[in-house]
């Protein structure tokens, strides 16, 4: 029996930010922490509705929006090797949150507030039993609550290290 850690797995990667809104042509260092899921069940089927906690961050290389993230992932094998990810949680980010159009810079996303609603989606493959890499799409939004809400929808490639 393998001991239980609270830390499950730690990622870093990078992605465009947002190719098609005013951030375009900038990037993001990103990393995230996955902690071990709260309880486990014997039946596989019932261990993927399950998520585990995380936290994470993403810095925009340019100086546009970068934020930090919480939330929960859950994770579904396809494979032994392959696997498909969901995330849903809430993002603070450093980006516009000018209501007025006019105040708005033309090369900066119209955010709306802070903080935001994050969900990824995640395709993944395990190439030995602690590392894997994955194709990850993430969206921020505040979903209508503020009067701008542009948001962002960044893609890219993070490398897994699990415990």
């Amino acid at each position: 029996m393998q001991p239980m850690s609270f830390v499950s797995e730690l990622r870093i990667g990078a992605s465009a930010q947002d190719p098609w809104s005013p951030e375009k042509g900038s990037a993001n260092i990103t990393g995230e922490i996955l902690f071990a899921k709260p309880f486990t069940t014997a039946d596989l089927f019932t261990s993927y509705f399950i998520p585990r906690p995380h936290l994470g961050g993403s810095l925009n290389t340019r100086g546009d929006t970068s934020f930090a993230f919480a939330g929960l992932s859950w994770t579904v094998d396809i494979t032994q090797r392959v696997f498909v990810e969901a995330s849903f949680g809430g993002a603070m980010h450093n980006g516009n949150t000018q209501s007025n159009p006019a105040l708005i810079p033309a090369d900066r996303s119209a955010l709306g507030c802070s903080p935001l609603f994050r969900e990824s989606g995640s395709i993944g493959y395990r190439l030995s039993q602690n590392w894997s890499v994955m194709a990850t799409v993430e969206h921020l939004s505040n979903a209508g609550a503020c009067n701008q809400n542009r948001g962002l929808t960044n893609v890219g490639a993070r490398l897994g290290y699990t415990f």
